[in-house]
């Protein structure tokens, strides 16, 4: 594909439908949303599709692809992705290609583009989401509700997310985080040889996403060889996971240390918020959950010093839904409109997060 193609509707745009996405830097989830009426959700998906990046030129294509497979016109689009909003660009080191908002709105005829951060989305979506669309990875600790306070959510894909929801009144605050770009800190000292080897090979700041994400994986993985003595054989998270499961030692290694890297991580950032529950939001961990029992995710997570009796009591669940962002942009939309007193359709503008 070269560029988004001109659209024709089929239908005039309804002001009670809009598009959501999901954009990382893998994959695109789109969906047709509308508000829930009556018995449902808050929020109604009519249409969902997962796109790849790399087979396409731009956002844009992609979109204009969905749309027009679903014969609706619409003519608002809000994004969910990492990142922030720069002027009229989205600034975002994973994305296999830029985001302009005035582009979209150029090329697709849309009224309205708005972009929040995708674990602000995520963060909001989880406050939906039933039990049934999760797991609970610290046997033991007490799944009652713990009351209010804030609840971070996370989650390692291409990068490493986060964001805080916190109680506000009779609403609550979405805090969208960048802990990716945080310090990798290391727990032990094979960890310690690892952040040495990646400063030896240039790297001046070794960020956690750096081996806490998708990427991550295989970075750490070639680490291990590398400290090890022998030849990287595999390049890709599912090739690493899959001989982790037949017994390749350094496979299972470097998969059983990112699990406990990523305890780690989630403790340090729990002590910072004083969050009293924690969500693990998709990513690539649904693919790694079955290693987490084996592995020290819980035994670091707690290895907070005098923080640990707190820590012991905060629950950590998985969330498995493919429509996560989708829903959480199209919640956050809603709340925002709600909220503002503003027609959808008012004046175009531009929403930084």
């Amino acid at each position: 594909m070269s560029a988004a193609p001109q659209l024709k509707r089929t239908m005039p745009a309804n002001m009670n439908t809009f598009i959501a996405a999901d954009v990382g830097g893998t994959h695109t989830r789109v969906g047709l949303v509308r508000p829930g009426h009556g018995g449902e959700s808050t929020v109604a998906v009519l249409a969902h599709r997962k796109y790849v990046c790399a087979d396409y030129p731009g956002l844009a294509a992609i979109l204009a692809e969905f749309i027009a497979g679903n014969g609706v016109g619409v003519d608002r689009v809000v994004i969910a992705t990492a990142g922030v909003v720069l002027d009229d660009e989205v600034v975002n080191s994973n994305l296999p290609w830029r985001i302009s908002l005035s582009q979209l709105r150029g090329e697709l005829g849309l009224h309205e583009v708005l972009v929040i951060n995708d674990f602000q989305a995520n963060a909001n979506a989880a406050q939906c989401m039933a039990p049934a669309d999760s797991t609970l990875l610290t046997p033991g600790v007490s799944e009652a509700d713990p009351g209010p306070g804030p609840v971070l959510v996370i989650g390692p894909g291409t990068g490493l997310g986060a964001a805080l929801r916190i109680p506000h009144g009779h609403s609550t605050v979405v805090l969208p985080t960048e802990p990716g770009h945080t310090a990798f800190a290391p727990g032990n000292g094979r960890e310690v040889e690892m952040l040495r080897l990646a400063q030896q090979r240039g790297q001046t700041h070794v960020p956690t996403e750096y081996f806490v994400s998708g990427p991550g994986l295989v970075n750490l993985y070639s680490a291990l060889c590398t400290l090890s003595g022998v030849e990287a054989s595999l390049r890709a998270p599912a090739a690493i996971t899959e001989a982790a499961r037949r017994g390749e030692a350094l496979a299972r290694e470097a998969v059983l240390t990112f699990c406990a890297l990523l305890g780690s991580v989630i403790g340090d950032l729990v002590v910072i918020s004083r969050a009293n529950a924690v969500f693990i939001a998709g990513g690539i961990l649904p693919q790694l959950k079955d290693f987490v029992p084996d592995s020290a995710f819980h035994a670091r997570m707690l290895d907070k010093g005098v923080m640990r009796p707190v820590l012991e009591r905060v629950p950590v669940r998985l969330i498995e839904n493919e429509r996560l962002g989708v829903i959480g942009a199209a919640s956050w939309y809603l709340e925002h409109l709600a909220q503002s007193g503003q027609d959808a359709l008012a004046a175009p503008r531009q929403h930084p997060q």
